[in-house]
């Protein structure tokens, strides 16, 4: 018999999770959409800030975004910022960087400091609203989580398309994306969701938002002629060329970095297979990587994403499955599990 599983699609904004529960209708399982952690402890900065009180971070390595520039602000303030050598990998794989930018790491926190921990998922937080709506916590649980890899030789954009890329050339199969057991070591993000939650299922969230595209009713039918799948997230835009279960080709960029003519535009080029990786990272991007057999075409565009109003004048298919756009990554890991 299947257990239950919190799913939990972690983003720059929102948390949006899942209690997949047995037997139960996928529209009836509970369903909670919250701020994601990093905006949480960027939240707990800015009030230290406020209040004139310098901060020590503890915990894990986490997602960046908001809590960097919470933090950047806060030092630019003239306030201290102290951190854990693993909590302090958040803000950059190279410990001497992080040191660079200010932040003086050590094990304990000095008095006086406001300790804020640092993690992509609270249990302890989960426990308790799970029990306040009367829920069973489960033993499962799957997390996606933007991971762009480990280095401290390269930037982290030039690395996470390279895996990408790597994914492409070798059969872009996005189920082998979803680690059950052991996890590469090149994803520390991953690895630390992992060490939060002994046990846990990772992917990334590219990976689970395409799936849960393909995961759409509507867009089933269309998978053995071919799709692009769009995801237009808060931070990043994804976008895939499908068929089958195969991606041939998929290219990424900075979604404040597009408006809905530049899309457009780079839309067309990819659906020619002419999409450079040159011309997304020169703009400030990841990247392009176009498998060989990647012809033109790709007609069929289906579209996701907490942005995703910026094309709605291009009249692509806006994927909802199971009738929840924010929910479409969490779907994903579920689909990734072979459980819808």
């Amino acid at each position: 018999m299947q257990e239950s599983i919190l799913v939990v699609d972690v983003g720059s904004g929102t948390q949006d999770m899942l209690l997949y529960q047995p037997g139960k209708n996928l529209e009836n399982c509970p369903k909670f959409i919250v701020p994601s952690q990093t905006q949480i402890a960027a939240a707990k900065i800015r009030k230290a800030t406020a209040q004139r009180k310098h901060v020590f971070l503890h915990g894990f390595l986490m997602g960046g975004g908001a809590n960097g520039a919470a933090i950047k602000a806060h030092l630019a303030s003239g306030l201290n910022a102290y951190a854990t050598p693993q909590a302090a990998l958040t803000f950059n794989d190279n410990l001497a960087v992080v040191e660079e930018m200010g932040i003086i790491l050590c094990d304990k926190a000095p008095d006086p400091a406001v300790p804020i921990w640092l993690g992509d998922i609270d249990r302890p937080a989960l426990k308790q609203a799970f029990a306040a709506f009367g829920l069973e916590y489960p033993v499962k649980t799957a997390v996606a989580v933007q991971d762009h890899g480990y280095s401290i030789k390269e930037s982290n954009r030039t690395l996470r398309f390279q895996l990408w890329k790597d994914f492409v050339m070798q059969g872009g199969n996005l189920k082998k994306l979803v680690f059950k057991e052991d996890i590469p070591e090149v994803f520390t993000r991953m690895r630390s969701v992992r060490e939060i939650v002994p046990g846990a299922i990772l992917t990334d969230t590219g990976t689970a938002a395409l799936l849960g595209i393909m995961a759409d009713d509507y867009v089933k039918p269309h998978l053995n002629q071919g799709i692009l799948a769009v995801n237009v997230g808060n931070s990043h835009t994804l976008v895939a060329a499908i068929r089958g279960e195969r991606v041939f080709g998929i290219f990424e960029q900075h979604t404040s970095m597009l408006n809905t003519e530049s899309l457009s535009q780079l839309i067309r080029r990819f659906q020619a297979a002419e999409l450079t990786n040159a011309e997304i990272y020169e703009q400030g991007g990841h990247g392009s990587a176009l498998h060989p057999e990647m012809s033109p075409g790709w007609n069929y565009i289906a579209v996701t994403g907490p942005r995703r109003s910026m094309v709605k004048s291009l009249n692509w298919y806006e994927a909802a499955p199971y009738g929840d756009m924010m929910l479409t990554g969490s779907f994903g890991i579920l689909a990734g599990l072979e459980i819808t």
